[in-house]
């Protein structure tokens, strides 16, 4: 059997998976998914998989995928039961489907169990499909696969309730953007932007790479941005999100697609991950800072400081 998993270095500075990375999993397990029946569930950790052992024997097993959906950064695979398994990656998750024959897929965080013997320690949720098994691996344990009923799954489930706008929606607009980050006014952009209740799936590299494409610095006051401003960033995020998935996501460092392909959009990154190289607009040094409690990227001539 042969395996189209490429394996992928690893790096100190965990990076949670955003929109484009999920989707580009949520791509690749819809190739391989959707019309199998699943034969059987094993877990060794009941925080990754908090479910109901009779619920799982009664709507899972024998249930057959319908569809491999995302919302957020959350993966939802509809059930012929009428039941959805939720999946969520948090830091080191990974999903790693090997067939019985022909070609598998392996996304998330980036160790040897993308292309080990599986399962391994990092193993625990285990699902067996017809023609193949998925495994759920995460090394600190903080993610997890839950089983919701699917009628009403994103009205009435508590982490779904939360989510902000799609930002790639084609029905999401300016007017909805503006009116949510001005409700965070008084707290920087980039945490406004950060925050999954204004816009769903937006983390650290898009919230650098559009307020740079903005021209805002990430300190700057939400309600301190012009409206220009605000629909110029809009505009970037939506676009550098789309480029991203055409490129297969961040992948360089955690992501690889159904072929084995790692992700390329890094490698056109403007600012994330480049401090103290030139800034390809101006010339001016690329610098580190931390805003929002996170490590922050930034060109202090292209998003000068509001007043400087």
């Amino acid at each position: 059997m042969s395996i189209a998993i490429t394996h992928v270095s690893r790096y100190n500075e965990h990076t949670m998976p955003e929109l484009p990375e999920v989707e580009t999993v949520r791509a690749g397990l819809q190739q391989f998914l959707v019309g199998q029946k699943i034969l059987s569930v094993t877990t060794d950790w009941p925080k990754s998989f908090p479910n109901d052992p009779k619920l799982v024997r009664d709507k899972v097993v024998e249930a057959t995928v319908l569809s491999v959906d995302r919302r957020g950064k959350a993966l939802i695979i509809p059930l012929t039961s009428a039941y959805s398994l939720l999946i969520h990656l948090k830091m080191t998750g990974q999903l790693v489907y090997r067939p019985k024959k022909g070609k598998g897929f392996g996304g998330g965080h980036p160790n040897d169990s993308l292309v080990g013997s599986l399962p391994d320690s990092s193993t625990h949720v285990i699902i067996e499909l017809t023609s193949g098994t998925l495994f759920f691996n995460d090394q600190r344990k903080f993610g997890w696969v839950r089983l919701e009923k699917s009628a009403g799954l994103y009205e009435s489930d508590a982490f779904l309730q939360k989510l902000g706008p799609e930002p790639l929606s084609e029905s999401y607009t300016f007017e909805q953007f503006k009116k949510a980050v001005n409700k965070r006014k008084n707290t920087s952009i980039k945490a406004a932007i950060l925050d999954q209740t204004v816009v769903a799936g937006v983390g650290n590299i898009y919230a650098d790479e559009s307020l740079f494409a903005a021209g805002i610095h990430p300190a700057t006051k939400a309600g301190e941005v012009s409206s220009i401003k605000l629909k110029k960033l809009f505009t970037a995020l939506r676009e550098i999100m789309q480029l991203s998935i055409k490129l297969g996501g961040s992948s360089d460092r955690n992501y690889v697609d159904a072929e084995g392909k790692k992700g390329s959009y890094l490698k056109f990154a403007k600012v994330f991950r480049r401090e103290g190289k030139a800034c390809p607009e101006c010339d001016n040094t690329i610098t580190k800072i931390r805003v929002a409690g996170r490590g922050t990227h930034v060109c202090p001539k292209c998003q000068p400081i509001a007043g400087e």
